[in-house]
């Protein structure tokens, strides 16, 4: 059995509650290093890997550890930097979404992957689900028929990230809500229709909560003083080029009722619908319509992310979240900002 050699690039939330988790779960992966400019957040870490070894430099990181796989876990600024010096030291790359600020530099990760011949798979953790496997698997089996309408958001009521810190800063983010909570559905619908192009967006982007004072707006309190200059919505309309059309919605704050995230699939056949962890299907049997509710709860999960990136690096499997991809998920969210900000459609 081959033992890869692990590392890190970030110490915060997503490297700690995923990536570290999820590697270190592996008998066939050694968590060895992790680097981040922030001494307190290798601290932090250094208490539940005594073992690892710290770094404040990435590329000091390569030079001495002999990596075969590094996770970019860092601000969407610095995705393609440390994703292509990791692919360039030789090391396969696991890199968190967004794939990047943009799809100019998407594309430059992506070229510099087939150069080198390097692994680069994205962490779209929502691909992974016993949900997303069924549904991709009901569509390909015909079940929805000719699909040709799409809905999907993220609606939250009071939830802006970590005020004060990198994500309300879009100079280290890229934006709000569209690329941090709208890259996993948008592509996620993209996905289940094997990635059709898109052709127009048409968007709008409000910010309107920057100075809430409400007692319930949960404003966790980042380190520094970034600006807010993102957006607290993000709504629109795209065209692809097999005819079908996705409306989204997705909010950090919005007077609504409640938190929800959703996906919508319409077919002439049938219908599927996943609304907070629920999956339904709609569809017709003997001429009489029928809701279906399918039980995803398996004991072990079709997929794991992590075992997965394993496999495609050994040949044994095609990597399910390629950054080809995100190269038109990107596509969709320069359009959507360039819409908003022109009050007009962009067509590709």
């Amino acid at each position: 059995m081959n033992v890869y050699r692990y590392g890190c690039i970030g110490a915060g939330g997503i490297a700690i509650h995923k990536h570290l988790k999820g590697y270190d779960a592996l008998d066939n992966v050694e968590v060895v290093a992790i680097c981040d400019v922030s001494e307190i957040a290798l601290e932090n870490i250094k208490e539940q890997y005594p073992n690892i070894n710290t770094y404040n430099n990435h590329k000091e990181m390569f030079e001495k550890e002999n990596l075969d796989i590094v996770s970019v876990c860092t601000p969407n600024k610095f995705h393609k930097e440390y994703t292509i010096d990791a692919l360039e030291a030789g090391i396969n790359v696991h890199c968190e979404k967004p794939i990047a600020m943009n799809e100019q530099e998407a594309v430059d990760m992506v070229e510099v992957k087939n150069r080198t011949g390097k692994h680069l798979m994205l962490g779209l953790n929502n691909r992974f689900t016993n949900e997303a496997s069924f549904i991709r698997q009901y569509i390909k089996d015909g079940n929805l028929g000719d699909i040709y309408y799409v809905r999907c958001g993220w609606r939250r009521r009071r939830t802006i990230p970590k005020i004060g810190g990198w994500f309300t800063d879009k100079n280290l983010s890229g934006g709000g809500p569209l690329i941090d909570l709208g890259v996993h559905f948008i592509d996620l619908t993209l996905h289940f229709m094997d990635y059709p192009n898109p052709v127009s967006v048409s968007a709008s982007t409000y910010k309107k909560f920057a100075n809430s004072h409400c007692k319930n707006l949960h404003l966790p309190k980042g380190i520094g003083d970034y600006d807010y200059n993102i957006e607290d919505l993000a709504n629109g309309f795209i065209r692809l080029d097999n005819d079908v059309t996705i409306s989204f919605e997705f909010s950090f704050a919005m007077n609504n009722e409640k938190e929800e995230y959703f996906y919508e699939l319409f077919g002439d056949k049938g219908g599927v619908s996943f609304k907070n962890g629920q999956l339904k299907i709609f569809t017709e049997i003997n001429d009489t319509v029928v809701d279906i509710i399918p039980n995803t709860k398996y004991p072990t999960a079709d997929l794991n992310e992590f075992t997965h990136f394993i496999e495609v690096i050994e040949g044994k499997t095609t990597c399910l979240s390629i950054p080809e991809d995100g190269i038109k998920m990107m596509k969709i969210i320069d359009a959507t900002y360039e819409s908003a900000t022109k009050k007009k459609e962009v067509s590709f």
